[in-house]
């Protein structure tokens, strides 16, 4: 018996178990998988290779050390820019190992450029891209409506920029109806949550013009709005839609792909609506030239009357003439006043309708006072210029049949008139003598004749 078993203890060499090659390597690649199932590496990318079948394959590396990545076509494809051997990324993905080589890798489902100059290079890549898809074209670009009746805003409900918007909204028309969708502008979600935005008011249907707003940042702040499907989106856009991100030095994909770009969100709120003021302005000047027309229409048409009237021929008719000239000018004053009564009413029911919606919903009472006001404006017009060309057919009427009635135009068919020697008009031809001198008056001139013979 040995000394140990002598002193009552007893020893067992530990139980030796024996490893396959396979067999350790699957066990460790299950215990990394389970420790480092979603995991965020930074480095610096080098070796990289893209295959054909669309894989990427690179090493992530640092001053120390590296790790094979492979980022599978699946989600290489949503990429946001294109990568390049040196460039600085984050890497999200699960680490696990290679069975065959037993090689530590990670299985990446999202990379993203870090620092400035590398999202500037992802901004650049990306913007080159969708140019030359046409995405950017003028002719693509949608108008934004004059006065629209709904807004919708595509935003943080806690920024500062939303606050702005409405502000400035509120003071040059505060009778529109403004519909917020929130979203976050900021993160790895905003991209995601904008585009989401876009799509709802395109699927609604409930608004006329899209704002998407974001106050200032830097490039790190502002990344979301170089995203390529939100920018897809916004470019598919059946809506109109201005990009309000940043301040004005900021651009970003989106604002290259809106319809139309506003350096700032409160720039987006002067742009997006006309104020009441410009409103009343345009009816204004629409006044004024419908009344300058009218003006010209009337003179020209009392002008062609004089000239009438000083025909030696229409001496009689004078008169009549005066009569219809008078009656021209007064229909002129009731057109004036009647059209100028008419704006009054409709300014009127403008008021009424905007003091009315104080007490009622944004979205039942006023979604139709903008078209109804273009409509009203358009209706008038329509109408006086109607007017016009009515009394413009009844005077040429009455110029006409006055012309036929003249002894000029009697005279134009091939008869004359015809006088004895003392000047007065012969009507019957046993007034005059065998031998009398006549003078008889042609359309144009007139004949002198000795009477030869009378019959009847």
């Amino acid at each position: 018996m040995g000394a140990i078993d002598q002193l009552g203890f007893s020893f067992r060499p530990p139980e030796r178990r024996v490893w396959t090659v396979r067999d350790l390597v699957a066990s460790v690649r299950t215990h990394v998988e389970r420790e480092y199932s979603d995991a965020w590496v930074q480095g610096e990318i080098s070796n990289l290779r893209a295959q054909n079948s669309g894989h990427l394959y690179f090493t992530l590396k640092d001053e120390n050390s590296q790790i094979s990545v492979v980022m599978f076509r699946s989600s290489a494809r949503l990429l946001r820019f294109r990568p390049a051997d040196g460039m600085q990324v984050v890497v999200r993905g699960r680490v696990t190992v290679y069975e065959d080589r037993g090689q530590l890798q990670i299985i990446a489902e999202y990379v993203e450029p870090k620092g400035a100059g590398a999202l500037q290079i992802a901004f650049e890549q990306l913007k080159a891209k969708l140019e030359e898809e046409g995405l950017f074209e003028a002719s693509r670009k949608k108008v934004i409506p004059a006065l629209p009746s709904a807004i919708g805003i595509v935003t943080s409900p806690q920024a500062a920029a939303l606050r702005d918007i409405l502000q400035i909204l509120h003071r040059r028309h505060h009778t529109v109806n403004v519909l917020i969708y929130p979203a976050q502008v900021q993160g790895e979600s905003a991209p995601i949550e904008v585009a989401t935005g876009v799509r709802y008011f395109n699927r609604v249907r409930n608004v006329d013009v899209i704002i998407v707003a974001r106050g200032g940042g830097s490039v790190e702040d502002l990344a979301a709005f170089n995203d390529e499907g939100l920018a897809r989106v916004i470019a598919g856009s059946k809506l109109p839609v201005i990009s309000a991100v940043g301040h004005e030095t900021d651009f970003t994909i989106v604002d290259f792909v809106a319809d139309l770009r506003a350096a700032t969100p409160s720039a987006a709120a002067e742009i997006v609506i006309r104020s009441r003021q410009e409103v009343e302005s345009q009816v204004a000047r629409l006044q004024r030239e419908l009344e300058k027309g009218m003006r010209y229409r009337l003179m020209m048409g009392r002008q062609r009357l004089t000239e009438l009237a000083q025909h030696g021929a229409f001496g009689r008719m004078m008169d009549l003439i005066r009569r219809r000239q008078q009656r021209v000018d007064e229909l002129a004053n009731r057109m004036a006043h009647a059209q100028r009564d008419r704006l009054e009413a409709h300014r009127r029911r403008f008021e009424t309708l905007a003091a009315a919606v104080r007490h009622y919903d944004l979205r039942l009472v006023l979604a139709g006072v903008g078209r109804e006001l273009n409509a009203k404006v358009a209706a008038m017009a329509a109408a006086w210029r109607n007017l016009l060309l009515q009394r413009r057919a009844r005077l040429e009427r009455l110029t006409s049949q006055m012309e036929a009635l003249s002894p000029v135009a009697i005279l134009d068919r091939g008869y004359a008139l015809v006088f004895d020697s003392s000047g007065k008009l012969v009507k019957d031809a046993a007034r005059v003598k065998v031998g009398e001198d006549i003078r008889a008056r042609v359309a144009r001139g007139e004949l002198h004749a000795t009477v030869k013979k009378t019959s009847r």
